[in-house]
C-alpha cells in the first residue's frame, strides 16, 4: 500500500475527560475551566434519570433541565429549547444522553452561540463533530459550523451500562459507519486512516461481549472508545452516500437513527467498495474478514440487530422517491452517484440479504 502523500487534516480544538463517574465528578469541573456559572441540562425523556444526577452534581451552577430531545431534531425543539435558554439566562449547556441530546444542543449553541458540554451515555459519536441537524417539514438539513462542537465531552463508561443491549449493537455499528465512511472521504488522510482503523478494531471486538456481558464495564469503556475514534474520523472528514441515505430515511420517513445507519452501512460498502480500495484494505484488517460488507451484516445478525428497511418501517413504494431525492443533491462519494445505483442500495438493503457488490447496485429490478 502507497503512503498517501497529499492531505490535509485540521486538528480541532476539543478537551476529553474519559473516566469511569466522571459525568458527576468531572462536568462541574469541566464548567468551571470554562467560566460558565448557569448551565442548561439538555437531555431526552428516557435519559432524564442521568440527566438529573449531573444536573444535581452541578449545583449552584444549574439553571435548570431541558428534557425534551426528540430524534432527528425537530427544527420546533430547537426552537423551545433556545426559548429556555434565554428564559433561564444561561451562558452555555451540556448535553447528557445519545445523538438526540447532542443534537438539540447542538442546534441551541448555533442559534445562541453559546458553549456547549457534552456527556455522552450511547455511542453516537456526534460529540466530536462540528456538524449540526434539524428536521423541518420532513427534510433534515445538516451543516458544519465550529460553534457547535463541545467545548468538553465527559466520557463516563459507567453510564453506558444501562444501555438496552439491542440500542447498544446499533448505536456501536453506527460509529463504525462513521469510520468507514471517512476511509473514502475526499479529505481522509493517514491520521483519520489510523484513528478509523483502531476505532472499528476495538468497535468491532466489544460489541460481542456486551452482546453476552452488557454489564462488562471494560467491554464499555472499549466500545466508548472506539465510538470517540470513529466520531473524530467523522468530525475530520466530509459525509458521502452512507450518511446522506441515513439523513433522507431519517429526515422524511421517520425511521430510527442506529437502526438504519446500522442496516444500510453494508449495503453502501459493497456499493463503494470498487471505487474505494484503500478503505476496503484498512476495513479488512480491522475486522479480520476479506469480505467487509458481508462481514459487517453477519455482524449485525449475529447481535440480533435489524437487517432490513423493512423491518424498520419503510415502504416498498418508498424506495425508488428516496433514492431521487439522495441522489438529486451533490455530495462527495467516491462512486458516481446516480439515482439508479441509490435505487439498488436501497432496494437491497430494503429486502435485506446478503450484500452483493455486483448484484443490486444497478438497481436492477422495479420495485412490486
Amino acid at each position: 500500500m502507497t503512503f498517501q502523500e497529499r492531505f490535509t487534516y485540521e486538528t480541532r480544538p476539543a478537551r476529553v475527560v474519559f473516566r469511569p463517574g466522571a459525568a458527576v465528578s468531572a462536568t462541574p469541573d469541566e464548567a468551571a475551566r470554562l467560566g460558565l456559572r448557569r448551565l442548561l441540562v439538555v437531555c431526552g425523556s428516557r435519559g432524564e434519570r442521568v440527566a438529573r444526577t449531573v444536573a444535581d452534581a452541578l449545583g449552584d451552577r444549574c439553571a435548570g433541565l431541558h428534557a425534551e430531545a426528540r430524534m432527528h431534531v425537530p427544527v420546533e425543539d430547537a426552537d423551545r429549547a433556545v426559548e429556555a435558554v434565554r428564559a433561564a439566562g444561561a451562558d452555555g449547556c451540556v448535553a447528557v444522553g445519545g445523538g438526540s441530546a447532542i443534537g438539540l444542543g447542538k442546534a441551541i449553541a448555533l442559534r445562541t452561540r453559546l458553549p456547549l458540554i457534552a456527556v455522552p451515555s450511547t455511542y453516537s459519536g456526534s460529540e466530536m463533530t462540528p456538524v449540526w441537524g434539524l428536521t423541518e417539514h420532513g427534510t433534515k438539513r445538516t451543516g458544519r459550523d465550529p460553534v457547535v462542537q463541545p467545548r468538553s465531552v465527559v466520557y463516563d463508561p459507567t453510564l453506558t451500562l444501562s444501555l438496552p443491549v439491542p440500542l447498544t449493537v446499533t448505536s456501536g455499528i453506527n460509529a463504525l459507519a462513521h469510520a468507514a465512511e471517512a476511509l473514502y472521504a475526499p479529505d481522509v488522510s493517514p491520521l483519520v486512516s489510523v484513528m478509523a482503523e483502531e476505532g472499528v478494531r476495538a468497535m468491532a471486538e466489544a460489541l460481542p461481549r456486551l452482546a453476552g456481558d452488557p454489564e462488562n464495564l471494560d467491554a464499555r469503556s472499549r466500545a466508548l472508545y472506539a465510538a470517540w475514534l470513529c466520531g473524530t474520523c467523522l468530525g475530520a472528514t466530509t459525509m458521502g452516500l452512507h450518511h446522506k441515505l441515513c439523513h433522507v430515511l431519517g429526515g422524511t420517513y421517520g425511521l430510527p437513527h442506529a437502526e438504519t445507519h446500522t442496516v444500510v452501512l453494508p449495503y453502501v460498502l459493497a456499493h463503494n467498495a470498487p471505487a474505494a480500495p484503500r478503505a476496503v484494505t484498512v476495513l479488512r484488517r480491522a475486522l479480520g474478514a476479506d469480505d467487509v460488507p458481508r462481514a459487517l451484516w453477519d455482524l449485525a445478525g449475529r447481535l440480533g440487530a435489524p437487517r432490513s428497511l423493512a423491518e424498520l418501517g419503510l415502504a416498498e413504494a418508498d424506495v425508488t422517491p428516496a433514492a431521487t431525492r439522495v441522489a438529486g443533491e451533490p455530495y462527495a462519494n467516491p462512486r458516481e452517484v446516480t439515482a439508479q445505483g441509490v435505487r439498488g442500495v436501497l432496494l437491497a438493503a430494503y429486502e435485506g440479504g446478503p450484500p452483493d457488490s455486483g448484484s443490486r447496485t444497478e438497481g436492477d429490478r422495479e420495485p412490486s
